[in-house]
């Protein structure tokens, strides 16, 4: 790579650019408004410094930009960088170049994606946001997730089994089809796998599903072992198809030794020890795919999206304004500063910590971030105020039965004395033991009154319903309860509750997010490539924001329904 930049705009690009577009477009702005953005410096460790010079990565950035924008595959883009006159202008290019290959992208991509490179033009878009004052530390920010599914076809834990052995065979047919044909029948696994796994109907009767499930187990077994064997070549094991099917075998089935001392190979259920969502593999061609279910109508393989949005209030007088650009209002653009990818089994509330690291890392945490409920705890609620970030989100009520039936006393009932280590209950009487313990690896405090002190309680029945006659409480340390409980008395008043109306405008990204760059949708696969899919499409959306925030004045206004503004106000 010779790092130069986006080259400069060839003179006669210039004049028909602007003779066909003389009002611009958004590649051409983007051109002359975000140049220094695209620039080749920060990709140099990803590429050598000998051999044949490659195409800049700051154009191929660029393109991919334009291409998320636009909703293209890698062939139109590839397409419109020859025949699109705006990117021609934007890549400054002849108006005779013949453009590239599309499959350059795929391995663009590839290139970004092994060396972490996948947040580089998103980065420095929000760096160059943040020098032009765009955004800012101190301010309102949201966030939200939204799943995500796999490039992959779904598939069950039997066609899970096949399609592993059947997925090991084609990468050992190309890597070592001498070794391969010495170990198994390749007229038999031929007739057996070759065709895809699912691709075929499986047995109607469960008799005959448990016996393909044997076979299929069988085989796999016996190109484990060949693979493991002594005299088997080492780099056969780190084919990344075979390490896969070991991991399926193991998860998939039991192996045992009956009394005659004959192999048995047995199908995992749930009695035998299935192993948990965020381990148990999914596809043999995507390794970082996983099924997971919120509530009891989602149910997904792939991933999960956290974005996160800087949020204004628009004025009452501009109220017909675009909300997510603020046009018309003087108000800044709501932009994208954060975009957070994981496999689809991590809960919100582990995503919260390293989304707020990062905002603090490029200089733009919020002085109020907006969650909903899956994203605090105590812990991060504490711990962000200790940064100046304050969470506006509702947080878990007190689950103990006494909270849940709305009978009886529940933890706020009782008056704690942090001094003295002793709790005092509605019948005036204290507690005997305070034992500060760990639960899931967490500080807590169980209180625990004495029986004899309970027992003849007139207020026992409305206190406990244990065996034992006797009250405990669980409590976390003074700081994480005292910040818990002030959240839980502030989200019953309807000013919290006006306030955190502000948290619902995130949903109207998502979905912008949706119908732009699909984004429900992974393209590729693979984590670390979802990852840069997001990324790029969260770049793009910012780059449509900031177009809309530059072009878009209070007399040109889009074109929008009453009912459309109403609806951006209520979500805003």
């Amino acid at each position: 790579m010779r790092p130069v930049g986006l080259p400069e705009i060839p003179e006669q690009t210039v004049v028909v650019a602007r003779a066909a577009f003389p009002k611009g477009s958004l590649a051409i702005r983007v051109r002359d408004r975000l140049a220094e953005v695209f620039v080749d410096e920060p990709f140099t460790e990803a590429f050598g410094v000998r051999g044949a010079p490659g195409l800049s990565p700051g154009v191929l950035s660029l393109v991919m930009v334009l291409q998320f924008a636009e909703g293209l595959t890698d062939r139109q883009a590839a397409a419109m960088a020859v025949r699109a006159i705006d990117w021609k202008y934007a890549l400054g290019a002849e108006l005779t170049d013949t453009g590239f290959d599309a499959s350059v992208l795929c391995r663009f991509r590839a290139r970004l994606a092994d060396n972490g490179m996948e947040r580089v033009v998103f980065d420095r878009l929000l760096e160059h946001c943040k020098d032009a004052g765009l955004v800012a530390a101190g301010g309102k920010q949201r966030t939200d997730s939204t799943h995500v599914i796999s490039a992959v076809r779904d598939l069950n834990r039997l066609e899970l089994a096949g399609e592993s052995v059947r997925a090991a065979l084609e990468a050992l047919a190309v890597a070592a089809p001498a070794w391969l044909a010495g170990h198994i029948n390749v007229t038999e696994f031929a007739e057996r796998y070759g065709p895809r796994v699912d691709g075929w109907r499986m047995p109607p009767s469960q008799t005959k599903r448990d016996r393909l499930a044997q076979v299929f187990g069988q085989d796999a077994i016996a190109l484990c072992r060949a693979a493991w064997a002594d005299d088997a070549p080492a780099w056969i094991r780190e084919i990344e198809a075979v390490g896969l099917l070991r991991q399926v075998l193991v998860q998939t089935y039991i192996v045992r030794t009956d009394a005659r001392g004959r192999q048995v190979i047995k199908k995992r259920d749930a009695d035998d020890g299935v192993p948990p969502g965020q381990l148990r593999l999914a596809s043999p061609y995507d390794s970082d795919a996983r099924w997971a279910a919120k509530g009891d109508d989602l149910f997904w393989m792939g991933y999960k999206i956290h974005l996160t949005e800087t949020c204004t209030t628009l004025p009452d007088a501009d109220a017909d304004a675009d909300v997510g650009t603020g046009v018309g209002t003087g108000v800044m653009p709501n932009l994208i500063t954060d975009v957070h990818t994981t496999d689809a089994t991590v809960p919100d509330v582990k995503a919260t910590a390293p989304i707020q690291r990062k905002l603090a890392e490029h200089g733009v945490q919020p002085g109020e971030h907006y969650l909903d409920s899956g994203y605090p705890s105590a812990d991060l609620i504490t711990k962000a105020l200790k940064q100046g970030i304050r969470m506006v989100t509702p947080v878990l009520q007190d689950h103990s039965d006494q909270a849940k039936a709305a009978e009886g006393f529940d933890k706020n009932a009782f008056t704690i004395n942090w001094k003295t280590r002793q709790v005092r209950c509605p019948a005036g009487r204290t507690s005997s033991h305070w034992n500060p313990v760990k639960q899931h690896g967490k500080d807590a405090i169980v209180i625990t009154f004495s029986v004899l002190t309970c027992r003849d309680c007139p207020l026992q029945k409305q206190c406990t319903t244990s065996k034992t006659g006797r009250r405990m409480l669980t409590l976390r340390p003074e700081e994480l309860h005292e910040n818990l409980a002030r959240a839980r008395a502030e989200q019953k008043t309807d000013t919290w509750k006006n306030k955190y109306a502000l948290r619902a405008g995130v949903e109207g990204t998502i979905n912008q997010a949706l119908d732009i760059t699909g984004i429900r949708r992974a393209r590729y696969r693979g984590l670390p490539k979802v990852r840069l899919q997001h990324a790029f499409s969260a770049t793009a959306l910012n780059v449509i924001r900031l177009d809309a925030h530059w072009t878009t004045g209070p007399l040109n206004r889009p074109r929008t329904s009453r009912l459309e503004r109403l609806s951006y106000r209520l979500s805003a």
